[in-house]
Order: structure tokens, then C-alpha cells, then sequence
């Protein structure tokens, strides 16, 4: 009886269990079909235009220069004397917004010369240079003769 009095006396420390949360399993979705076939009325439906957007301009086409537009000066620096010496190239300054195809055209019109290929460079100074390399018929000496470089 004592052990039973002893018992009864004791307080009874309350223990706490903590509830251990499980998550939840996560419900499967449907797979989306992919590739679904569209009708002939929602191809053909026009879409307007989403709220805040607004409809792009189309870019102006670029002015077509001319030859003497295209050609700026001819340059004669050391580089471009060995070039002409070595390997039938001249160097010239040209237009910005020229292209390959522009100085090629330009070169053979105003020169009536064979040109073989051209390079081009954009300087730091904000020029464009076109390193033109003719054919092996005409000597780029003869050209440079000509404009007064040499």
C-alpha cells in the first residue's frame, strides 16, 4: 500500500507528444495531350492585340548608294603599301552602311577592274575599311598609280 500511496502522491509529469505531420500525397494531374489538331476557324480567327502591347513599325529599307557614295578615299599607310606590294590588295575608307557586296560592285564600276574578294573593318575611330584584293590580271600598283597614291 505504501507503493501505492507513494504513487498517488507523485506528481505526474504531463509529457507532451509531438504530432508528427505527414505530408499529404500529391495528387496525379491528367497528362496534357500535345500536338492537339486546330480547326480551320481557330487558324483563320484573327488575334487582337494583348492589352498594353502595341504594333511594331516595320523597318524603313535601306537608302541604295551609288558608286562614289559607296567609295569614301583610298588609304596609303605602310600596312597598306606591303598589302599592295605583297598581296594585290588596296585599302580603302568607305560608307557606314555599305556592305560586302556595295564595295565589290562599286569598285569594279568606277575602276572597270576584276575585283576577287573584300574584307571589311570597323575602326575604333568609327570608320569602315575594305581591304578590296584584285585579280591577278590587274596589278593593284597599276590602280594606285592611277589615283596618285604612289
Amino acid at each position: 500500500m505504501e507503493e501505492a500511496k507513494q504513487k498517488g502522491t507523485e506528481k505526474k509529469k504531463k509529457v507532451r507528444k509531438k504530432k508528427i505531420i505527414v505530408p499529404k500525397p500529391k495528387k496525379k494531374l491528367p497528362s496534357k495531350k500535345v500536338g492537339l489538331i486546330k480547326t480551320r476557324e481557330t487558324r483563320t480567327k484573327k488575334k487582337l492585340p494583348q492589352k498594353g502591347k502595341r504594333k511594331r513599325k516595320r523597318a524603313k529599307k535601306a537608302k541604295i548608294l551609288g558608286p562614289h557614295e559607296v567609295v569614301l578615299f583610298p588609304l596609303s599607310t605602310e600596312k597598306g603599301v606591303r598589302l599592295m606590294e605583297g598581296e594585290n590588295k588596296l585599302l580603302f575608307v568607305v560608307n557606314r552602311r555599305a556592305n560586302k557586296q556595295d564595295v565589290k560592285k562599286a569598285i569594279e564600276t568606277i575602276f572597270k577592274v576584276k575585283v576577287a574578294s573584300v574584307n571589311m573593318l570597323n575602326t575604333m575611330k568609327g570608320q569602315k575599311r575594305a581591304y578590296v584584293k584584285f585579280s591577278f590580271e590587274t596589278p593593284a600598283i597599276d590602280i594606285a598609280t592611277d589615283l596618285g597614291m604612289i
